[in-house]
């Protein structure tokens, strides 16, 4: 997208897909990054004690790659004014997240998108995103 953000959407424009490869690499350093040392997050006897296959990806990994996915396509002038996510199937290494959104309401100087990250289970990740963009 431009400077001239506004000019460019409206309601109905369609995201660039962007597919996000899930590695144990950035499913541990996200949650090592993120103060979250949930065994399951990192360790994957723990995680298959329960019930998963390998280590899975915390929500604060989702939600920083659901920014970046939002603000990639919106430009360094976008800041993120609201973030509204729910978590769906887990994400775990080996898998692929595909990221796809729209604009759904545009106002005088932001946009809301609605996104989505999808792996082979189905949807890691939907909700809603407000962004304030540049004129």
């Amino acid at each position: 997208m431009s400077e001239s953000a506004l000019v460019d959407i409206a309601v109905g424009t369609e995201l660039p897909e962007l597919p996000i490869k899930i590695t144990t690499s950035l499913v541990v350093g996200g949650a090592l990054a993120s103060r979250d040392f949930t065994p399951v997050h990192h360790d994957r006897d723990a995680a298959k004690a329960a019930g998963m296959p390998d280590v899975f990806m915390n929500i604060l990994t989702t939600n920083a790659l659901v920014s970046r996915y939002v603000t990639d396509w919106a430009g360094p002038g976008a800041v993120i004014q609201n973030v509204s996510i729910r978590l769906g199937t887990p994400n775990t290494p080996g898998d692929t997240m595909t990221f796809r959104g729209s604009v759904v309401e545009v106002g005088d100087d932001s946009a809301t998108l609605e996104i989505k990250g999808s792996n082979a289970w189905g949807d890691h990740v939907t909700g809603r995103v407000r962004l304030a963009l540049p004129l």
